[in-house]
């Protein structure tokens, strides 16, 4: 008899990211300057290729901490509203206090299943999801819910990872913990940091979900830290994927893995500081 072929567990895998952010939630607010300085750029041009304006209704997805959902709110202005959303209440009440200490009144947090908008049809001008639908276990589901949940003439904008060779301060670590921790390749259909990055695959994702108009644009993000232990530090306080990949390590392999890590990553250091390379690709749709 031939051995079972393993199937991706598209259940499994939400429960497991749901814990791994609940987790994180401090940390991700805690470094929400790094995220700023690291993907202010991208935000900038996702928020721009989705017209946000003053006076919108705008959706973000996996909203995290919330820091680019505060951005988006001063653009829509007193007028405007924006929802935040993700499927972990702790990171949500970090949103929250986030929209507090910087006095904006226009943001309202709700927990919610990117892939299950609870949400009436056509009530938004925009919807933005800043490095989110990489980790939907159905992108397809996901972006027919932004579809269905767009006013007619509306845009969906998203930042995702190009390619592995273009974000190694992140694909490094993945990589050296894939071989340490004898990890087989990632399962047909497994999402992850990379599953959108390859030329024309978010395009084609948009186009099959509907939208039109479709466009997307590289930029070049790189992560800019003291050194490359606070990148370590950084990616081992926020990035609980890693953690999980190391689950079946004892404490010491997991100790080696991170000092490996710290080793490979210190080819980016210079005398200015660590300058980890890195490429997000901005992609915007609009509903017919």
């Amino acid at each position: 008899m031939s051995e079972a072929i393993p199937q991706f567990d598209p259940v499994k895998y939400k429960n497991t990211t749901h814990d791994q952010w609940q987790a994180a939630a401090e940390a991700w607010y805690r470094w929400s300057p790094t995220l700023k300085q690291w993907l202010g750029k991208a935000t900038d041009k996702m928020l721009d290729m989705a017209t946000v304006k003053p006076g919108d209704q705008v959706l973000d997805i996996a909203a995290g901490a919330g820091e680019q959902s505060i951005t988006a709110a001063h653009k829509v202005g007193t007028s405007g509203y924006v929802l935040a959303t993700d499927i972990s209440s702790n990171i949500l009440e970090f949103a929250k206090q986030m929209a507090q200490e910087a006095g904006v009144k226009n943001i309202e947090t709700k927990v919610m299943d990117g892939e299950d908008l609870t949400l009436e049809n056509e009530t938004f001008d925009a919807v933005i999801s800043r490095v989110g639908l990489i980790y939907f276990p159905d992108q397809q589901k996901a972006l027919k819910e932004m579809l269905r949940v767009l006013k007619p003439g509306g845009k969906v904008a998203a930042i995702v990872y190009s390619m592995p060779e273009h974000n190694k301060f992140f694909s490094l670590p993945v990589s050296i913990i894939r071989n340490r921790a004898k990890l087989p390749p990632p399962l047909p259909g497994q999402p992850g940091p990379f599953s959108l990055g390859a030329e024309g695959v978010i395009e084609k994702a948009f186009t099959q979900a509907g939208f039109v108009n479709v466009q997307s644009e590289r930029i070049n993000s790189p992560l800019q830290l003291p050194s490359a232990k606070e990148c370590v530090l950084f990616e081992k306080e926020s990035f609980g994927a890693l953690h999980q990949m190391m689950s079946s390590l004892s404490d010491p392999e997991k100790a080696a893995v991170w000092q490996e890590i710290e080793s490979e990553l210190k080819q980016f250091e210079t005398a200015d500081g660590f300058t980890g390379p890195c490429e997000m690709v901005v992609a915007v749709g609009e509903k017919p």
